[in-house]
């Protein structure tokens, strides 16, 4: 009976410290739940990020922009941002066409003051590289491809011309120049096939000696070059390429008269008759 009772005991105090284990641990994780809410409450919250434009790869100055050469980068809101573009209207789409003031390194933010947009003034001055020039050069449909040369394109300057009164000849003067400006315009984003009527290109100081002395020689036409082409910066090479009108048509290049070597006629001196009552005689003439 002793026993039983000292079991009952026993089995009574594990029930009421496993009760009181229990209710500890409740007590615990209630008051952690609620610090825990109380620290988030009191928290400030985490500061949104901004969306910058940044160059997606180098860009030298006088880069004519594409949506390709930007992205959006994340940036802390509590960084500064002042002058850089952040709204959506100065996204890739609505900066294409605007020139690069300066070089610009991968992840550079771009700034207002950093591009120039079309219509500004001394846009044209910006799209040029340091020590080029701006010359204009008449074009047709014929000499401008149809139409189908962009800002930006590069292209070969061909002159044909008449060497002497039965022969022409045409040949590649300047090579791989940039057109900057096609008639008024320095941008087409919309690409809209335009026939134009001038074009503008970059070239050195040299050289627009050259393109400004050329339609004085003959018919100036534009070539496009494909955007595989290696650049070459337009150098200026004279007889880069030269074909002749026997190679155009296949027909021999008339030949100049062969030299005479006949002795010139001798004409007879002239005579005169005398006269002398019944003699008659001649003065002069062949002997």
């Amino acid at each position: 009976m002793v026993v039983s009772r000292r079991m009952m005991y026993l089995g009574a105090a594990a029930l009421l410290s496993s009760g009181a284990v229990f209710l500890t641990q409740q007590w615990l994780q209630g008051q952690l739940s609620q610090a825990t809410a109380s620290a988030r409450a009191g928290a400030a919250p985490a500061a949104a990020e901004a969306q910058v434009l940044v160059a997606a790869q180098a860009l030298p100055p006088g880069t004519i922009l594409k949506p390709s050469h930007v992205r959006w980068q994340a940036w802390p809101a509590d960084a500064p941002t002042a002058g850089y573009l952040t709204s959506a209207a100065s996204g890739p789409a609505q900066i294409a066409g605007a020139v690069v003031r300066g070089e610009l390194q991968p992840g550079q933010p771009l700034t207002t003051t950093g591009v120039v947009q079309p219509g500004d003034r001394s846009f044209l001055a910006a799209v040029l590289k340091p020590g080029h020039r701006a010359v204009t050069v008449n074009v047709s449909a014929a000499s401008g491809v149809a139409g189908f040369i962009f800002p930006g394109d590069r292209v070969d300057l061909v002159l044909s011309r008449r060497i002497g009164d039965d022969r022409h000849v045409s040949e590649t003067v300047l090579t791989d120049v940039r057109v900057v400006g096609i008639d008024q315009r320095v941008a087409n984003e919309k690409q809209e096939v335009v026939v134009p009527q001038t074009a503008t290109l970059e070239v050195t100081p040299k050289q627009a000696e050259i393109v400004a002395l050329m339609p004085e020689l003959g018919k100036l036409s534009l070539s496009l070059r494909s955007l595989a082409t290696d650049a070459g910066e337009g150098v200026p090479r004279h007889a880069v390429s030269r074909t002749w009108d026997s190679e155009a048509t296949g027909l021999a290049a008339p030949r100049p008269a062969a030299p005479t070597n006949a002795r010139p006629v001798r004409r007879p001196a002239a005579s005169v008759v005398v006269v002398r009552g019944n003699t008659v005689s001649t003065v002069g003439g062949a002997e």
